[in-house]
């Protein structure tokens, strides 16, 4: 595939940091991990277990067959049913395109496929979307976990086929038929032209994949970490570095994101305004956009910022993970560590003395799946809104997979780890009241259009040593005085403080249903914050700023 260049003949918005191939200390390198076991870095993703099996990828080929098969069912299916004639009926055609990591080739086994569906300009996204492609979906024996999320920035359909998960977006274009036969390029301009904002932004996920092909040099020798927005960053290294080898690519990867000045964007070429007069991400004229906290730009018309939803906490806990990596990277490049220390989990769990336990539930699976969709999508605003309130003093950094109880079924649960930034000595007395904050946030829940009766969501606090046994592996909490720190092992970022610091009250129980016991976080300035009895329900209860508990500097730095 031919790359695109710009005027000055390299890829991107400036010229390489270096042409430099591998070095002989590269090499060398490359030759120790071989005497390890492992070919090269692919080699060891592969034994890692972050590459699929032939027998799962063989079902994915399958499962999008079955997939492509239905949409051209669904849409002769639903034309004839609003009237139009045979001819038209005969005519009537949809197709599937995949994007994201799945296009790239760099997904991971389980992974969501990314997947577009682009429909003539009669089949309307709400009518013949959202409720007959659904409808008929819902009856398929092998289709399960079906759950539509309308509201959505970019509304989806989430479900799985012979359990394979699939995220379907749908692109009404204004064409009258979508023939079969022709190569439909969707990373034309073109088209563009008169289609709605819903579809603008769920074509941006194949034009943004296509342009990513192009504009990175070697991309078949790239390993991707996953997800669109991961995709531009590693790309953007690739340009910087184009002749690196991988094991070069990774250590510059994180050397450069450590350091990056955000919120300066990251893009992979210039914005270019196009002549459909569509809005491209331009923090000058836009007073949203001088408002991203971690500008990730997509290359294709419109330009826009693919990582929107990054808020103040979590754009700090991944350059916070950046910066680790680099000095482990380095480490490796000393040979003082070795590739495990990079790949080891994060430990969340452990990580902070105080966290924020959302728990969902509802009255059979079909709701609570519809729940849940509904839930996450809105979950961000609730760390944004702390944020906001409390000035950035406070952050909560959410985890980014939901939980269930076996003992509970018909639950699901979230949780955020909270914790204070750096403050001056009377920033820490500050007080803030967050009540009305998170009534805020629980009304917008439950002002769910679709809420049936026993569709409920309850916010709580929980101390580290409170965590539920569910979130561990096999259903052991790890002991804290049993974690080592090594050369080869990753520093575990605990963000404390002294034990003499009394953890005092924090959350109550807030639920939909919950008008009496409102929930409630109060920062007071004075006065020491009584202890929880842990004894369940909660009462609503205060927490002091000081005894949030701050993040400690990865190992090494200052």
């Amino acid at each position: 595939m031919s790359k695109v260049k710009n005027n000055n003949g390299y890829h991107g918005v400036t010229e390489p940091i270096s042409l430099s191939g591998p070095t002989e200390k590269d090499l060398m390198q490359t030759a120790e991990v071989e005497k390890r076991g492992f070919i090269c870095v692919d080699q060891y993703l592969s034994d890692a277990g972050l590459y699929e099996r032939q027998d799962e990828a063989i079902l994915r080929e399958e499962v999008l067959g079955k997939l492509d098969q239905t949409v051209k069912a669904w849409i002769k299916k639903a034309t004839r049913i609003s009237g139009y004639g045979e001819q038209f009926v005969h005519e009537a055609n949809a197709k599937i395109f995949t994007f994201g990591s799945y296009r790239l080739g760099v997904h991971g086994p389980g992974a969501d496929i990314d997947t577009l569906c682009v429909g003539p300009r009669h089949a309307t996204r709400n009518e013949y979307f959202f409720r007959w492609l659904h409808d008929i979906l819902a009856e398929m024996p092998e289709v399960s976990e079906l759950h539509p999320v309308p509201d959505a920035h970019v509304p989806v359909l989430g479900f799985k086929i012979n359990g394979v998960s699939i995220d379907l977006l749908y692109a009404n274009l204004a064409h009258a038929v979508i023939p079969e036969w022709l190569d439909l390029d969707l990373s034309q301009d073109s088209i563009l032209h008169n289609v709605d904002e819903q579809t603008v932004r769920s074509l941006n996920g194949c034009r943004v994949t296509d342009q990513i092909l192009r504009l990175v040099p070697n991309i078949l020798v790239m390993g991707f970490l996953g997800g669109i927005n991961w995709a531009i960053l590693v790309g953007r290294i690739c340009q910087l570095y184009p002749n690196a080898s991988p094991s070069m690519l990774i250590s510059r990867f994180f050397r450069v994101y450590s350091k990056w000045k955000w919120p300066n964007p990251v893009m992979l070429c210039h914005i270019e305004e196009g002549y459909l007069g569509l809005p491209v991400w331009d923090p000058r004229r836009n007073y949203r956009d001088r408002g991203h906290q971690m500008p990730i730009i997509t290359p294709a018309y419109p330009c826009m910022n693919s990582s929107y939803n990054v808020s103040v906490s979590t754009r700090y806990v991944m350059v916070q993970e950046f910066t680790q990596a680099f000095e482990i990277c380095q480490a490796i490049d000393e040979g003082k560590a070795d590739w495990d220390a990079l790949f080891e989990p994060y430990p969340f769990f452990e990580s902070y003395k105080n966290y924020l336990e959302v728990n969902i539930t509802a009255r059979n699976e079909d709701d609570l799946r519809n729940w849940k969709g509904w839930v996450e999508s809105r979950l961000r605003t609730l760390v944004l809104k702390i944020e906001r309130y409390s000035h950035e003093m406070i952050l909560a950094h959410p985890y980014p997979k939901d939980f269930s109880d076996k003992s509970r079924p018909l639950h699901i649960f979230y949780f955020m780890g909270l914790w204070r930034k750096q403050t001056t000595q009377a920033q820490e007395t500050e007080q803030f009241d967050i009540r009305g904050i998170v009534n805020e946030f629980k009304n917008t829940i439950c002002a769910y259009q679709h809420r049936k009766e026993g569709m409920d969501i309850e916010v709580s606090h929980v101390k580290r040593k409170e965590i539920p046994l569910f979130v561990f592996p096999g259903g052991v909490r790890p002991s804290r005085t049993s974690r080592t720190t090594h050369k080869n092992s990753r520093a575990i970022p605990t963000r404390d403080v002294s034990a003499d610091d009394q953890v005092g009250n924090l959350l109550g129980v807030a639920s939909c249903s919950d008008a009496q016991h409102p929930l409630e976080l109060a920062v007071p300035s004075t006065g020491a914050a009584p202890q929880s009895t842990g004894t369940a329900p909660r009462k609503p209860l205060r927490l002091r700023l000081t005894t949030l508990g701050k993040p400690k500097p990865a190992e090494g730095t200052s």
